[in-house]
């Protein structure tokens, strides 16, 4: 389990060091707001490329096998596009990791599905907070490397090969997942009875790639902040994701997942409202401290439910409902590069605001979310779905 948990943790640090780089890729490029909302369209384009290639690879491959290739293959895209030369090279790259983020996270959330069911107890939302502990990390490390004049381009070769050398070690452990994912078709849209998830998912993975691709550029371009502070927002927001999460599973059982999805939703909103309005760093990163709070418990949630579909197997219930999530944690950085060049980016992240209290008006209305969530005793494993 420590090995499969390590794959969320790996993710989310050479993403935290993607977030610090962005500032000066932009500036080495050359790139307006408008540009770099354009070239991140072309992440979820190679998302949804995954979401079509996802059932037949899983049909043939080990889930073992690509989990450590994978997240392997991960590092090295991460790299190139961290060092890209040109636009050419950074759109492939984005390209590239759409679509391999995509896959790796099928594989490694159903894996944690599948052992809740074997072991019948909760650890999606543990599993989660792993991926915001290794953000934090990743932010903070950031922040040293550059106080230490390390740049960009040689941080992610040293958390690449880091996390490389991690893998190897913990490769008989990954590898010992031999199940083969069965899924019986490709691409296809969520169903009406899912589409409120998926929509949910959206809003909250647009939130966070907001937070994730935007926060430094916000800190230190429209509030003049230090250098060495641009990458604190969202360091504060992995800090407070991780604090919910490993409460999430204790707060989702004793409060319910509608009631746990709806504040959360709410205080998501109030956090956004806090970064528009602030005037100086400290006031925008408890903004974003705030916003990792209230988005901390909602996804571990809504991909417990997506798993647990009846009638549907885990990969295409992932498929279904973290489509939408990741075009929105993908297209949203590049709406609020649009909103931002025809306006201003404090402009843009305010339609979070707006986004975040209509999901929780759909979070009241959805009939998957429940006043007490629990792992369903009758759901229990059944090696034919895997």
């Amino acid at each position: 389990m420590l090995a499969v948990g390590f794959l969320f943790c790996c993710s989310s640090l050479l993403f935290g060091i993607w977030v610090a780089a962005i500032p000066g890729i932009k500036e080495r490029l050359g790139l307006t707001d408008g540009t770099l909302g354009f070239s991140l369209l072309l992440s979820p384009a190679g998302a949804l490329t995954g979401v079509g290639l996802s059932t037949r690879l899983f049909s043939k491959i080990p889930v073992g096998k690509w989990m450590l290739g994978g997240y392997m293959l991960n590092g090295l895209v991460m790299i190139a596009m961290v060092n890209s030369s040109g636009l050419i090279m950074l759109w492939c790259c984005l390209y590239l990791f759409g679509m391999v983020s995509f896959l790796n996270s099928v594989s490694s959330n159903t894996t944690v599905n599948r052992l809740e069911k074997i072991y019948k107890r909760k650890l999606m939302s543990t599993s989660h907070s792993l991926y915001s502990i290794g953000g934090g990390i990743s932010a903070g490390l950031a922040a040293i490397f550059f106080g230490l004049d390390i740049p960009s381009g040689w941080q992610v070769v040293i958390i690449t090969a880091s996390i490389w050398l991690i893998l190897i070690m913990n490769s008989k452990h990954l590898l010992s997942h031999k199940n083969i994912i069965h899924g019986s078709s490709g691409l296809k849209l969520p169903s009406l009875s899912i589409l409120s998830i998926s929509f949910l998912c959206m809003v909250i993975f647009m939130a966070e790639g907001c937070v994730a691709d935007w926060s430094a550029i916000y800190l230190k371009e429209t509030l003049r902040g230090a250098h060495e502070l641009v990458s604190l927002g969202y360091a504060g927001f992995a800090v407070a994701m991780t604090i919910g999460r490993l409460n999430g599973d204790e707060l989702t059982t004793r409060r319910g997942s509608k009631e746990v999805v709806i504040t959360g939703c709410l205080l998501a909103a109030m956090g956004f409202t806090l970064v528009v309005i602030a005037t100086s760093v400290i006031v925008a990163i408890t903004g974003y401290v705030l916003v990792g709070f209230g988005c901390s418990c909602i996804v571990p949630v809504l991909f417990s439910a997506s798993g647990n579909i009846p009638g549907v197997s885990p990969v295409e219930g992932y498929a279904m409902v973290t489509t939408g999530g990741l075009i929105g944690f993908l297209a949203g950085p590049s709406i609020i590069g649009f909103i931002s060049e025809k306006s201003t980016l404090a402009t843009g992240l305010s339609f979070l605001i707006l986004l975040t209290v209509i999901a929780a008006y759909v979070a009241w209305k959805n009939k998957f979310l429940t006043n007490k969530l629990s792992l369903n005793p009758a759901l229990e494993y059944d090696e034919q779905i895997y």
